[in-house]
């Protein structure tokens, strides 16, 4: 059974039950097919079942020894995946800049944050990625536990893992990738290598490129122990059964035909607007993160032309740079204005 069955059978019974709304009270008109579809536990088939199962299929197709469907985005993965591997007065090596969910499950954890650097990019005004150069004194100099590596960054520049974990390996280490920002990774040769098959745990966010719904996201783990009672920790008992069917049927569509096509076809649109767009300087090794420079021009001034002059807004800016984020919602018109607007700039 997948979760669209939960939603296909109508209940007949008079509902005295969570939610309140009883699938027909709209507060907000425009979301009444969402209220329709929002149910209680008690009023589904063994959800616990079903959900068991949409993730076991999940796993098969990401090739993991489990995969978990998280409603409260990837920082709720981040914390459970710190919590399966951490123990009280354990280090945990994060990266000085990271997402505060990082700090905030070694903290949960009761373990202890230690904080490691990255060089910065002056071109770019970013920083560059985690190498093994980077993280090895470390592990020589403190009894690190696991460490957090954020690949890809905000701006899409994006660690060896595969260094990284043979690293982590010789030093008995877990490895823990936030690649929030790479959820289409697993699905095209032309985007760079997933950790989904190489760390040891890996959160991807499904709303941020592969068209998800707010917040949904995934915990993928590669541990020899199961790591579900500590998702269960963080997760609520109420979750809800629409955005988990979203889950379900965003991962099917990732890795359907259609769906790989689609990936395919956004790539090569910006593959179109980057050679026609010879006027700006393109960066990153992630080419769905469009970020560009122009000269003459600081991040901050360049940003603020695109959204006054041309009414486009980009997703994050530093004084050298300015990323404009697509993914599969990214259309072939929304590219072509965008390219129309940096020829003529």
């Amino acid at each position: 059974m997948t979760f669209i069955n939960l939603f296909r059978k109508k209940n007949r019974k008079l509902l005295f039950t969570t939610p309140s709304h009883s699938q027909n009270f709209f507060i907000v008109n425009k979301f009444r097919h969402f209220y329709t579809c929002d149910i209680s536990e008690t009023d589904a088939h063994n959800p616990e079942i079903v959900l068991m199962q949409a993730q076991n299929r999940a796993s098969k197709i990401y090739g993991t020894n489990q995969t978990f469907f998280l409603t409260n985005g990837s920082s709720g993965g981040i914390i459970a995946g710190i919590l399966s591997v951490a123990k009280r007065n354990d280090n945990i090596l994060i990266w000085k800049d990271s997402h505060r969910c990082h700090k905030n499950a070694v903290e949960l954890a009761g373990a202890n944050p230690i904080f490691y650097e990255l060089p910065y990019i002056d071109k770019w005004g970013v920083n560059d990625k985690t190498t093994v150069k980077i993280i090895e004194p470390y592990f020589k100099t403190h009894k690190i536990k696991a460490l957090i590596v954020t690949s890809p960054s905000y701006y899409g520049i994006v660690s060896d893992i595969y260094a990284l974990k043979k690293l982590c390996e010789k030093y008995g280490v877990y490895l823990i990738v936030d690649e929030a920002h790479g959820a289409l990774y697993p699905f095209s040769d032309n985007l760079p290598q997933s950790a989904v098959n190489v760390a040891d745990l890996t959160v991807q966010s499904l709303h941020k490129t592969a068209g998800g719904l707010n917040p949904t996201a995934l915990l993928h783990s590669n541990l020899d122990y199961d790591i579900h009672s500590f998702v269960e920790k963080i997760t609520t008992t109420s979750p809800s059964y629409p955005l988990l069917a979203t889950i379900e049927a965003n991962i099917n569509y990732l890795n359907s035909q259609k769906g790989r096509n689609k990936i395919e076809e956004l790539i090569n649109n910006i593959k179109e607007l980057r050679q026609n767009c010879n006027n700006v300087d393109f960066g990153g090794d992630d080419i769905t993160k469009i970020l560009i420079k122009k000269d003459d021009y600081s991040g901050y001034e360049l940003s603020e032309l695109l959204f006054d002059k041309y009414n486009i807004e980009d997703e994050i800016t530093n004084e050298k740079s300015t990323m404009l984020l697509t993914g599969l919602g990214t259309s072939d018109k929304k590219l072509k204005k965008l390219k129309n607007v940096l020829i003529k700039i």
